[in-house]
């Protein structure tokens, strides 16, 4: 399976906690849409056909107006072999959906949209200063559906401020609405960011950590009980709707990354392109690819597909550390499983480590235990 990610670096404004690579200014919009096209074609030979999932992100890609989508598409037809069921998401915001946006997307290649909802509560869109309101929320939604079956829906919680009751309606509403793919992220504090900031001059109360424990266990209750598969830390869908791009990207699957501050990966290294619009149009104006490169070691490797892979609902695979990595490498990650095995935080199904439900918030931390450190 191989995929191409499109980095879309524009938004109406600056949410208060996100520390991606964007710009509040679309004046060039359209040269950077050109330029993407061009990088495309610079680098269609760097990834392996067909393309089986293509994936919109940002920033908003729902700026995107239809001859700039079309641009696109007409230089992804032209450069690379498509398959015909690939699946093709575009992030969007909700103030950004009108029914004629909607009609637009509609008619274009994009059959899942990923909506960036995050909540259905005006005081904690103002919080994290979102750009929409919960009506365009709710109204975003219902005309999605109309014209789309397969939508996602970001949702976010422990937000400062927001109750274990306000974060079951919010849950509730996208079942009522009958959402079939949720993704669901603990809202984090990032360095350099304007809730940083506020954090540190006392305007916002820190969460704290029972919050975060107690509203994902509340998130995975719920959707597991409403015909929902936990199939990633941050990912629930219901069957025939968990996303592509998003397994591909945890089973190690490769992927060309297109656009400023867009990484890439081959199997063997990841590249990322520079995160600066204006040098990156110069670059590629200029013939040249603004990226870095990192060759990943076997221990990089195993350090990424231990972290990737317990992650998901198919977890580590014993036989293959020892084939992809060595015997080194699976009798360091038997041995130091062990503890959590014994704990109850890890289990096995027979090569398979998997993590436990009352492991699931600790994964990110009991996959670092298990790196390898040379």
């Amino acid at each position: 399976m191989s995929g191409i990610y499109i980095h879309i670096p524009f938004c109406k404004q600056a949410c208060h906690y996100c520390d991606f690579h964007f710009s509040t200014s679309t004046k060039k919009k359209s040269q950077l849409v050109e330029m993407l096209c061009k990088e495309l074609e610079f680098r269609k030979g760097e990834i392996a056909p067909p393309i089986q999932t293509i994936y919109f992100g940002g920033g908003t890609p729902s700026l995107l107006n239809s001859e700039e989508l079309d641009l696109i598409f007409k230089t992804i037809s032209q450069n690379f072999e498509v398959s015909e069921n690939a699946e093709i998401t575009l992030e969007a915001n909700p103030d950004d959906l009108t029914e004629e946006v909607i009609k637009m997307l509609n008619t274009s290649p994009v059959n899942r949209l990923s909506i960036g909802v995050q909540s259905f509560f005006e005081e904690n869109l103002k919080l994290m200063n979102r750009a929409h309101n919960s009506e365009e929320a709710l109204k975003s939604l219902e005309l999605a559906k109309q014209y789309f079956d397969n939508i996602s829906i970001d949702l976010i919680y422990g937000i400062p401020g927001q109750s274990n009751e306000q974060w079951k309606q919010n849950l509730q509403k996208a079942l009522d609405l009958d959402i079939p793919h949720i993704s669901s992220y603990a809202l984090t504090v990032e360095p350099k960011t304007a809730l940083k900031k506020f954090i540190e001059k006392g305007k916002i109360k820190p969460v704290k950590d029972e919050q975060y424990r107690e509203q994902f266990d509340i998130l995975v209750n719920t959707l597991s009980s409403n015909g929902f598969e936990h199939y990633e830390f941050s990912n629930y869908g219901k069957p025939g709707y968990h996303s592509q791009n998003n397994m591909a990207y945890w089973l190690g699957e490769p992927y060309l990354g297109i656009g400023p501050s867009a990484h890439s990966y081959d199997g063997i290294s990841r590249k990322w392109n520079i995160s600066n619009n204006t040098l990156y149009n110069k670059a590629i104006e200029a013939g040249n690819l603004p990226q870095q490169t990192e060759k990943l070691s076997t221990t990089d490797s195993y350090n990424e597909y231990v972290m990737t892979r317990l992650r998901t609902k198919f977890g580590v695979s014993e036989e293959d550390i020892k084939e992809k990595f060595g015997e080194k490498y699976r009798l360091h990650f038997l041995k130091e499983s062990d503890k959590f095995l014994r704990d109850g935080l890890m289990e096995t199904s027979g090569n398979n480590f998997h993590i436990t439900s009352k492991g699931k918030f600790l994964s990110d931390g009991i996959a670092a235990d298990l790196f390898y450190i040379d």
